[in-house]
């Protein structure tokens, strides 16, 4: 349960986690695999147009609740704190264990995590910008002294959406959840966010099946339009970034890391050419996860923190852009 308090606090990162699933496919594995089904690609196409080599694909029966289990258990173990203090659990994904998205990931997810303490929980669909979505969520809980502790965790199993026919989508994406934990403090953490949406795109990055009479209606597959993405990406990614780093009053020469959704390492590159940001401070995980959508921005976080490249004290500028349209940003010191 939440109850309110006088106590209002900056949120700070605590602790972060991650899970892969076991099943690495490089481009070339993937390429035998489409070549059964009479679709050509290769290696060379996959990374001149996306920069991903390898991708990771879920175990069958294993569910996004699955791997943000673990992601949130290493997470709760880098913060040092017992899972009974969580007051709430924020679950980023578009693909939930089950069609019609009840009960949410998130119920499931606290069943296997064995929280007892009736916090809530909930899912937040944003697609590829839900981690950030669910960031700013979960800062604005914290800030109003609502709660101390909060789970957020970005799962996706996209490998069971995806048109194996259909090079041009089915060789970006991967499987993956990655979490943090948002603990209130009176130390810098999260400076600011900044949250935007524009419907009359949602054509170009979408599923539109649906549900009716116990049967599918329409396409089951992902469905995108390549090259309206990334226009629209780069634009809306340089804008979003500048427009948060103003509201932090933070300049771009102070920003340590930059974690974009890893969707595209052109895109990715694209943005921080525009903004200034040299490559060197871009942690760049796309080319052995792929797309893995909600979850890239927090498993590239945990990379980064785990391998050493990001400090405490160091200002991190995260933004994501996904369908919807949706698209958003974060700074924080670590």
């Amino acid at each position: 349960m939440i109850t309110a308090s006088n106590f209002a606090a900056n949120s700070r990162i605590a602790g972060t986690g991650s899970y892969l699933p076991a099943e690495c496919l490089t481009n070339q594995q993937l390429t035998e695999r489409l070549a059964r089904e009479g679709v050509e690609t290769s290696d060379e196409w996959i990374v001149s147009r996306s920069g991903i080599s390898a991708r990771h694909f879920a175990a069958p029966g294993e569910m996004a609740s699955d791997m943000a289990k673990v992601a949130v258990q290493r997470a709760l173990e880098a913060a040092r704190m017992d899972p009974q203090q969580v007051d709430m659990l924020i679950v980023a994904t578009s693909t939930p264990d089950h069609i019609g998205a009840f009960p949410s990931t998130a119920c499931i997810l606290q069943e296997k995590l064995g929280l007892k303490n009736g916090c809530p929980a909930f899912d937040l669909q944003a697609v590829c910008s839900g981690f950030v979505y669910a960031m700013a969520t979960a800062d604005a809980f914290i800030r109003s002294g609502a709660c101390r502790n909060i789970v957020v965790v970005g799962a996706e199993v996209f490998s069971r959406i995806l048109d194996f026919r259909d090079r041009t989508t089915c060789v970006l994406f991967g499987d993956g959840a990655g979490a943090v934990v948002l603990q209130a403090s009176d130390q810098p953490g999260i400076l600011a966010t900044r949250l935007h949406a524009d419907g009359a795109h949602r054509d170009i990055l979408c599923m539109k099946g649906s549900v009716a009479e116990g049967a599918i209606q329409g396409a089951a597959y992902l469905h995108m339009d390549g090259q309206a993405v990334f226009k629209l990406a780069v634009t809306v990614l340089d804008r979003v970034a500048r427009e948060v780093l103003e509201a932090a009053a933070l300049p771009v020469e102070q920003v340590d890391w930059l974690i974009p959704h890893q969707a595209n390492l052109r895109i990715m590159q694209g943005t921080a050419r525009k903004l200034g940001i040299p490559a060197a401070r871009t942690v760049v995980t796309v080319d052995q996860h792929g797309n893995t959508s909600a979850a890239s921005i927090p498993l590239a976080f945990d990379t980064a923190v785990r391998d050493g490249r990001i400090q405490r004290g160091h200002n991190v500028l995260m933004e994501g852009v996904g369908g919807g349209f949706t698209w958003g940003a974060l700074v924080c010191q670590y």
